[in-house]
Protein backbone atom coordinates (compact mmCIF):
# COMPACT_ATOMS: atom_id res chain seq x y z
CA UNK A 1 0.00 0.00 0.00
CA UNK A 2 1.46 3.41 -0.94
CA UNK A 3 1.31 6.33 1.58
CA UNK A 4 0.44 9.72 0.07
CA UNK A 5 1.45 12.74 2.07
CA UNK A 6 -0.04 16.12 0.52
CA UNK A 7 2.27 19.05 1.97
CA UNK A 8 0.37 22.87 2.02
CA UNK A 9 -0.91 24.80 4.83
CA UNK A 10 -4.82 24.69 2.98
CA UNK A 11 -4.98 26.69 0.37
CA UNK A 12 -6.47 26.13 -2.54
CA UNK A 13 -3.63 24.43 -4.59
CA UNK A 14 -3.22 22.30 -1.76
CA UNK A 15 -7.03 21.01 -1.92
CA UNK A 16 -6.62 20.88 -5.92
CA UNK A 17 -3.22 18.84 -5.30
CA UNK A 18 -4.81 16.17 -3.04
CA UNK A 19 -8.19 15.58 -5.33
CA UNK A 20 -5.79 15.49 -8.33
CA UNK A 21 -3.82 12.93 -6.44
CA UNK A 22 -6.83 11.48 -5.13
CA UNK A 23 -8.55 10.72 -8.89
CA UNK A 24 -5.92 9.57 -9.85
CA UNK A 25 -5.16 6.81 -7.42
CA UNK A 26 -9.05 5.44 -8.22
CA UNK A 27 -8.21 5.65 -11.57
CA UNK A 28 -5.30 3.38 -11.33
CA UNK A 29 -7.26 1.21 -9.05
CA UNK A 30 -4.29 2.44 -6.55
CA UNK A 31 -4.42 1.03 -3.40
CA UNK A 32 -2.99 3.98 -0.99
CA UNK A 33 -3.56 5.65 2.08
CA UNK A 34 -3.70 9.44 1.85
CA UNK A 35 -2.85 12.19 4.65
CA UNK A 36 -2.72 15.81 4.61
CA UNK A 37 0.26 17.79 6.32
CA UNK A 38 -0.66 21.02 7.26
CA UNK A 39 2.30 21.51 10.15
CA UNK A 40 4.90 23.61 8.34
CA UNK A 41 7.59 21.75 10.91
CA UNK A 42 6.50 18.70 9.37
CA UNK A 43 6.72 19.93 5.66
CA UNK A 44 10.31 21.67 6.63
CA UNK A 45 11.61 18.75 7.86
CA UNK A 46 10.70 16.71 4.58
CA UNK A 47 12.83 19.56 3.38
CA UNK A 48 9.95 21.35 1.32
CA UNK A 49 10.28 24.63 0.30
CA UNK A 50 7.27 25.35 -1.69
CA UNK A 51 4.17 24.18 -1.50
CA UNK A 52 1.51 22.73 -2.10
CA UNK A 53 4.02 19.31 -2.49
CA UNK A 54 3.33 15.39 -3.30
CA UNK A 55 5.01 13.12 -1.15
CA UNK A 56 4.78 9.42 -2.35
CA UNK A 57 6.17 6.68 0.04
CA UNK A 58 8.87 9.33 1.11
CA UNK A 59 9.91 10.80 -1.53
CA UNK A 60 9.58 14.28 -2.88
CA UNK A 61 7.97 14.09 -6.05
CA UNK A 62 6.38 17.52 -6.84
CA UNK A 63 6.74 20.93 -4.91
CA UNK A 64 5.16 24.57 -5.94
CA UNK A 65 2.99 22.86 -8.58
CA UNK A 66 -0.17 20.97 -9.03
CA UNK A 67 0.42 18.15 -12.10
CA UNK A 68 -2.16 17.21 -14.07
CA UNK A 69 -4.17 14.00 -14.30
CA UNK A 70 -1.82 11.77 -16.47
CA UNK A 71 0.90 13.36 -15.28
CA UNK A 72 0.08 12.53 -11.46
CA UNK A 73 -0.89 9.06 -12.67
CA UNK A 74 2.63 8.54 -14.44
CA UNK A 75 4.11 9.79 -10.88
CA UNK A 76 2.03 7.29 -9.26
CA UNK A 77 3.05 4.61 -11.23
CA UNK A 78 6.75 5.80 -11.19
CA UNK A 79 6.50 4.81 -7.55
CA UNK A 80 5.66 1.57 -7.62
Amino acid sequence: MKKILVLGPGCTKCKHLHEVAEEAAKQLGLECEMEKVTDIRQIMALRVMMTPALVVDGAVKVAGRVPNIEEMKRILQGAS
